[in-house]
């Protein structure tokens, strides 16, 4: 077996258990893989801001960071003016046409733009209450076509948020319109999440490992859903979690326990600490 000299990890359903509560062994693994100048690398569809209560519990707010799955990468989360190692943006004519479209289709879908650490709603509606309880963070309330027409933000991401049936209905659309430069994922069955056709953690760990200068084949990665599969499929050694779909534990070459057992810090000692 190679020796992991970099890890990267999904957050929610693979660090976080379903209360929402992080691995309770994982933050003294993370000192153990300290010792050994390991990274340990936080990759998730979260903002930088829905990340940095983790990172620090976890103590590894001084290593890179991945969110929006990679479209920004950032170090220092907990500074003011974090550094950004990477950005990819996404195509402003085409974020202009996805929000017209679900605002005169889909007009119950809840739409939600980040940029940067930044969180922008039109409306505090059911779904943005929701995604508040979980992140613990408050959006900025503005009208987003304008905040677009004006292009005054970068835009990462955009947040599509409804009943599945919905969210179904929105994806199946959007995937057959023109729109060549933005890519389409489900992160919950009714999450969908849109940023820059060119992002992936795939695309982000390999950044990584430019930045680390290191080999794929001394990385490994934990996940738990179909937006980790590209990941998965690119690491040395590739860990799924118990509570992941079967789709997505065929991508592995193991299965640790659940994220309700501690799953990630299990699997990080039996396979990179020994």
């Amino acid at each position: 077996m190679m020796t992991v000299k970099l890890i990267l990890s999904d957050i929610d359903g693979t660090i976080l258990n379903d209360k929402n509560i992080v691995d309770s062994n994982l933050k003294s693994t993370i000192g153990k893989l300290r010792q050994r100048d390991v990274p340990f690398i936080l990759a998730s569809a979260r903002s930088p801001r829905g990340m940095v209560t983790i990172a620090e519990e976890l103590d590894v707010l001084d290593n890179p960071i991945a969110c929006y799955n990679g479209a920004l990468v950032v170090k220092d989360l907990q500074e003011e003016k974090f550094s950004t190692i990477l950005s990819h943006e996404l195509d402003l004519n085409e974020v202009k046409d996805i929000i017209r479209t679900v605002h005169e289709k889909f007009p119950q879908i809840s739409v939600n733009l980040y940029s940067g650490a930044d969180w922008y709603v039109e409306d505090v509606d059911k779904w943005v209450k929701i995604e508040m309880d979980i992140t613990k963070l408050t959006p900025i309330e503005i009208n987003l076509t304008k905040l677009v027409n004006q292009h005054q933000v970068p835009i990462h991401k955009l947040l599509l948020i409804g009943e599945p049936e919905e969210i179904s209905k929105v994806l199946a659309y959007l995937q057959n319109v023109n729109l060549p430069n933005s890519s389409f994922y489900l992160s919950k069955d009714n999450y969908l999440e849109v940023t820059n056709s060119e992002v992936s953690k795939e695309k982000a760990l390999r950044e990584l490992v430019n930045y680390y200068g290191i080999n794929l084949d001394n990385t490994m990665t934990l996940g738990d859903n179909f937006n980790d599969v590209p990941m998965l499929d690119l690491a040395g050694i590739v860990v799924a979690m118990q509570n992941a779909p079967e789709e997505v534990k065929s991508h592995s070459d193991v299965v640790t326990m659940s994220n309700n057992d501690n799953g990630v810090s299990r699997a990080i000692e039996k396979y990179a600490l020994k």
